[in-house]
């Protein structure tokens, strides 16, 4: 009899360990399921697209009060809204408008592709070559906090007044931030995975591609989304210094015309553009880019 209820003691254990270890599979395989079903467009509305509106809406808001009630009752310090709206307009009905934009983004683009081809092969080398790393590292780092705009003035001595001086200038303040943050993203690679790449014939080249590139992703793309930024602030630093019939007018030549003439409605187009277009790259290009990295990761899981 005791025999009997033994055994049955041990099988009602074995019961409630399987059922134990079925119900936390269970939950480990909830863990690792990706929602992958479509956002509700209303889910979206309330809480990616009405924000910016709404924030953007009390910018306006203020900005007319501030008129209205003669906060500010100089146009020549403050313009109005309608008056920065005027100026949109003259520059769109005059076909002006859309050849700023792109004479500034073209050369953007442009530039920051190059730093791209530039700074990744650079950053490798340094993130993995001990003497490279002791040799050039600190003045990557030197240069990335280099304000960009110091650059314009020799690189006008050496290349004139030409698109060449632009890119340069792009060059010299995107290439150490891409440099930068592979080195960072490298840095931050688990040693497990250099391992266990060796181990599986993943050397040199291959090992760069398959192992190294992968695991470095995070610090990668937050160094080219400062790149950008450097390269875009570069360029309009670039722009508003030296100006040129040959070099076209751009965003900040805008910028720059607008203070000549002492028109701030002009002042206030061009800074809402560079500011508009600063935007839609990281909304088109960097945001895109970083959901598909924490995606990759099942860091991005909907609830």
């Amino acid at each position: 009899m005791a025999s009997t209820e033994t055994k049955a003691d041990g099988n009602a254990k074995d019961s409630g360990h399987t059922s134990d270890l079925a119900g936390l599979e269970a939950g480990l395989d909830a863990l690792e399921t990706v929602q992958t079903s479509r956002t509700p467009f209303r889910q979206t509305l309330v809480q990616k697209i009405l924000p910016p509106i709404v924030a953007v809406a009390l910018v306006l808001v203020v900005w007319q009060a501030l008129i209205t009630f003669k906060v500010v009752d100089d146009p020549a310090k403050l313009p109005s809204p309608s008056d920065v709206w005027g100026e949109v307009r003259e520059a769109w009905l005059q076909g002006t408008l859309l050849d700023f934009i792109w004479t500034s983004v073209s050369r953007g683009l442009f530039g920051f592709v190059m730093a791209l081809a530039i700074g990744t092969p650079l950053g490798l080398l340094v993130a993995r070559v001990r003497f490279v790393r002791a040799a050039i590292g600190p003045i990557l780092s030197g240069l990335q906090s280099l304000p960009s705009v110091a650059w314009v003035p020799p690189a006008v001595i050496w290349l004139g007044l030409k698109p060449e001086m632009m890119y340069a200038v792009i060059l010299l303040g995107a290439v150490p931030s891409i440099a930068n943050g592979l080195v960072s993203g490298v840095d931050q690679v688990p040693p497990l995975f250099l391992r266990a790449g060796r181990t599986l014939g993943a050397t040199g080249l291959r090992g760069t591609w398959h192992i190294v590139m992968p695991a470095a992703l995070p610090g990668y793309v937050a160094g080219l989304k400062q790149g950008w930024a450097f390269s875009w602030r570069s360029l309009m630093a670039a722009e508003i210094i030296a100006s040129s019939p040959e070099l076209g007018v751009g965003l900040g030549q805008l910028l720059e015309n607008g203070r000549n003439t002492s028109s701030m409605s002009m002042v206030f187009l061009a800074i809402f553009l560079i500011l508009i277009v600063g935007i839609a790259i990281d909304l088109l290009i960097f945001s895109p880019l970083e959901r598909w990295v924490l995606r990759s990761r099942g860091l991005l899981v909907r609830s």
